[in-house]
């Protein structure tokens, strides 16, 4: 099995489209209601779905890993994308960074490299 993709509530499908285009997403699906997109790296995709209303805070994060995490976070801030938190290195081994898209679904841009699936405390 293998995870194909999550799909996050929007509002205004248009104005995601432009949010996640601006981030170097791929657009692949483009209609009035529902939009996917295909990650620069690698072969997941996301979508967004029309919803009348969102949730102010369901809890749900949405993790995308880049090695170039840093590079990447000052780019999109220099595109004024406005970070909760900028790169930072957490105790579980990983380096995140924290933004909310317009709907305010929430992002994590992270590297974790061989931690994310071999930490040090991994299950055997």
């Amino acid at each position: 099995m293998n995870l194909n993709q999550v799909t996050l509530p929007s509002t205004d499908i248009l104005r995601s489209i432009e949010f996640y285009c601006g981030m170097g997403f791929i657009l692949i699906v483009d209609s009035p209601e529902y939009a996917r997109f295909e990650c620069p790296d690698g072969h997941s995709t996301f979508s967004v779905h029309l919803v009348s209303e969102t949730m102010n805070n369901s809890n749900v994060v949405v993790y995308f890993e880049s090695s170039r995490l840093d590079e990447l976070v000052l780019e999109l801030q220099n595109k004024r994308y406005k970070f909760d938190q900028t790169p930072k290195d957490e105790e579980w081994l990983w380096r995140e960074a924290r933004l909310r898209d317009p709907d305010n679904n929430t992002l994590c841009l992270y590297y974790a490299g061989e931690n994310r699936r071999f930490p040090p405390w991994r299950v055997e």
